[in-house]
């Protein structure tokens, strides 16, 4: 059985959706969620759901992103993860927290990568006048946004879309994509799934 930590940020809906799926013959379980944020909205959903939770102020560590991977590092070491989830995590790692989950660190990004790395992807989307966005799912490289490409999913942009109705509906087929993906990967699967 598949020991999965996830790092969260904010409201945590990805992780619970990620929580819900390891139950049954699932070849993972849930043993952590941290957050950057110890106000975290899902940090509370989690404990809810008896799963443990750490948190670590970022905003401690001004200018200082080893001293706040190196405090995170703690529970999560602690927890022995074999596979670490990002799920809405808002911070950028260092290439040497990265490495230590080199092959084992999945995260879940609002655009069809390689497009739109980053933030903004939805207005991004919108502006280029493309008609479909999506979310990705991919290994977690030093480079931002740009490892191996494990699932995605494809969303149409309508006639009138505001960043915020896009991104509610990207986000609804983000909960049944990550999941899957995460099954297939704790299972050794890491060819592509495209929903």
């Amino acid at each position: 059985m598949k020991r999965v930590a996830i790092l969260i940020s904010g409201s945590g809906s990805n992780m619970v959706r990620l929580v819900e799926s390891m139950t049954g013959d699932h070849p993972a379980r849930p043993v952590l969620v941290a957050s950057n944020d110890p106000s975290a909205v899902g940090l509370q959903k989690a404990a809810g759901l008896g799963i443990a939770t750490a948190a670590v102020d970022h905003s401690r560590f001004p200018q200082d992103r080893a001293g706040f991977e190196a405090e995170l590092l703690g529970p999560l070491l602690d927890a022995s993860p074999d596979i670490l989830c990002l799920a809405g995590f808002m911070r950028v790692l260092t290439p040497k927290f990265v490495a230590k989950f080199t092959g084992r660190m999945l995260n879940i990004h609002p655009s069809l990568l390689p497009l739109y790395p980053g933030l903004d992807t939805h207005a991004r989307a919108i502006s280029a006048g493309d008609s479909e966005a999506g979310a990705t799912v991919h290994e977690v490289t030093p480079e931002l946004d740009s490892g191996p490409i494990l699932g995605q999913v494809r969303v149409p942009i309508l006639p009138g879309d505001t960043e915020q109705s896009l991104a509610a509906r990207v986000l609804e087929q983000e909960h049944r994509l990550y999941p899957a993906v995460l099954r297939r990967f704790a299972e050794g699967d890491r060819s592509p799934l495209m929903l």
